[in-house]
Formats: C-alpha cells, sequence, structure tokens
C-alpha cells in the first residue's frame, strides 16, 4: 500500500485545483481505522467542496468526499477488526479530515457504522448522506404525527434527498405526496420516484405571513425562501422538517404560522446524529425502508466526477450518483 489512486483539492493562487494523484498515507488525516474505500457518492455539499470558498473544506490540501463505504483493512479499535465493512457518513469528512474519494481512507472509530445486514457497499452509497437525511427527516416528521392520509409535500423532490424522501414515503403508503419542481423534466422523475402531484416552485409566493393551508407536513431540503412560503401554508398542527439550504440560509417568515396555527419546525442534522438513531436509520434503509429499486442511480468512476459536479452546480443533476472508487 505504498500508493493508491485518490483525489487532491489543493489551494492555488487562482483558487482551487482537483487532480487525481497518487497518493500515500501521509497524505491521510489521523485516524484509528484504516479502510479500502470501495464507493463513496457525490451530494450537493461535495460539490460545494470543490469550489474556492464553497464554505466547505476548511483546510487544504485535502482529499474531497463526504460519504465512504468499505472494507476495514486493519483497526486499532477492538469494536472492528480486519474485514468488517463499514460506512460513514459527514463529521468532518471533506471539511477538516481527508474523505472518500480515494481508494483508502483512514477514519476515527466513532465516526465508523457496521453496515447493517442485508446492505452492500454500494448500497449505503446509493443511500449515502442524503438516505441518511431523507430518513432523518421522515423519522422526526413521523414522530411529530405524520399519518400515510396525510398532505405532504416534499422539497427538492428530484435531487438526492428528496428522491430517497418520496420513495421512502410511497413504500410507506404515503397517499398524497406533492413533489415541488422547477422544472419541467422534472415533473416524471418525481413521479416516477412515488409523487402523486407536483407543484411549480414558480407559483409559491413569498412574504404572505399566512397563505391557504394546504399541507398537513412538509419535508424541505432547501431552505430560504421557499421554506418561508411553505411555513405559511401548513396546516393547524402540522410541521416542517428543514435539512439544506441550497436556497439560502436565511429564513424570512413570521410568528404567526407558529402561534396561530401551532405547527412546528424541525432541524435536521445528518453532520453528527447520535449514535443510536443513526443506526436506527439505517437499520431501517436496508429493510421496511429499502427503496433501491425505485431511485435512479448513475454509477461512475473516479475520473467522471468533476463532471457530475458541474451537473451539480448547474442544477442539471438528478437522482444518485455512486462513484466505484476501486
Amino acid at each position: 500500500m505504498d500508493q493508491f489512486k485518490g483525489y487532491l483539492v489543493s489551494e492555488t493562487e487562482d483558487g482551487v485545483k482537483a487532480q487525481i494523484k497518487d497518493l500515500t498515507l501521509n497524505d491521510l488525516s489521523e485516524g484509528n481505522v484504516l479502510i479500502k474505500v470501495e464507493y463513496s457518492c457525490l451530494n450537493y455539499k461535495d460539490m460545494l467542496a470543490f469550489q474556492a470558498h464553497g464554505g466547505v473544506m476548511r483546510q487544504y490540501p485535502l482529499v474531497p468526499g463526504m460519504d465512504l463505504a468499505g472494507t476495514v483493512i486493519s483497526s486499532e479499535d477492538l469494536n472492528f477488526k480486519s474485514g468488517d465493512q463499514v460506512l460513514c457518513t459527514g463529521y468532518d469528512l471533506s471539511v477538516t479530515h481527508s474523505g472518500g474519494l480515494a481508494e483508502v481512507a483512514r477514519i476515527p472509530s466513532e465516526w465508523l457504522t457496521k453496515l447493517p445486514a442485508g446492505m452492500s457497499t454500494r448500497d449505503a452509497m446509493v443511500y449515502g448522506t442524503a438516505g441518511l437525511t431523507a430518513g432523518l427527516s421522515i423519522d422526526a416528521l413521523l414522530k411529530a404525527g405524520m399519518k400515510p392520509t396525510d398532505e405532504v409535500l416534499v422539497t427538492g423532490a428530484t435531487g438526492g434527498v428528496g428522491s430517497v424522501a418520496v420513495a421512502i414515503l410511497a413504500k410507506l403508503g404515503f397517499e398524497h405526496i406533492t413533489a415541488l419542481v422547477r422544472k419541467p423534466n422534472q415533473v416524471k422523475a418525481a413521479q416516477d420516484f412515488g409523487a402523486t402531484a407536483t407543484l411549480d416552485a414558480a407559483d409559491l409566493k413569498v412574504g404572505k405571513p399566512l397563505q391557504h393551508q394546504s399541507f398537513d407536513y412538509v419535508l424541505d431540503t432547501v431552505g430560504g425562501d421557499v421554506a418561508a412560503a411553505l411555513l405559511s401554508m401548513i396546516k393547524i398542527g402540522g410541521a416542517m422538517s428543514a435539512c439544506g439550504n441550497a436556497g439560502g440560509h436565511k429564513l424570512q417568515t413570521s410568528i404567526l404560522p407558529f402561534i396561530l396555527r401551532g405547527i412546528s419546525l424541525l432541524g435536521i442534522d445528518s453532520i453528527q446524529p447520535a449514535a443510536a438513531i443513526q443506526n436506527h436509520i439505517w437499520d431501517q434503509l436496508a429493510s421496511d425502508w429499502n427503496v433501491i429499486d425505485q431511485l435512479t442511480v448513475d454509477e461512475i468512476g473516479l475520473e467522471d466526477v468533476l463532471t457530475v459536479v458541474e451537473q451539480l452546480k448547474a442544477g442539471q443533476h438528478l437522482g444518485r450518483t455512486i462513484v466505484k472508487v476501486q
């Protein structure tokens, strides 16, 4: 293991530069578990990591990739042994710690999750952070009272988180799933994932503190003005989960939906969720919430990563893209 292939993002006078290079263990961050990475995946946050001033990477040079799944090579933690299949999403991967877009990773054991029974390393990255986030969002909304007969809206419904969320809701028997879309080609994609209706984001009205009560629950992946508009449309006693900020990190809203309709805003942390809830979600994704066959999945190699990064940047990406690293 003198050398292995992987991306390295470096800071230059002209911004940042990402290249596939021959790496050594000296290029990896510290950790007590060495992993042969088999699959990674690409998320919106991964795209940001490849941008100058993207707000993700905080040190250079660094191996990008916020998700990985593979097989343990060696471990200093007795809870993990050579041959164990593991996954890691979030934490400081691709922020201050080398990530999953290399053939080898070195990770602190407390960040790792053993793959649930019946889940392959490929399956784990078909879900990745997107699947975990979708699962966490649905779990939070179910605990808030969401039922299969309720009117549910999902934003970003053809993206990573949204597509998994729509597919899970459809599998759970939800009868009224509205997908928020921005482009005509997203309508059929959302329906294929399981949406029963679509709403054009251009029709949302921003700035009104209260609007017609249209949805019992909203699973928001976008933030910004989209979240603000939808908060004013939630029915009495309903709730919105919030997990993303692609539409902006500011939320300009009114207190009225909260005090006149009693709605709840549920924050979703997919970067470092408690181990118990994270393990629960992965177990669900491997069993009752398994929607692998319903998802749109593209599989690429390391050499195609930058092409997909540009698609994510341009808002032209649908479904999930996994990276076969080995």
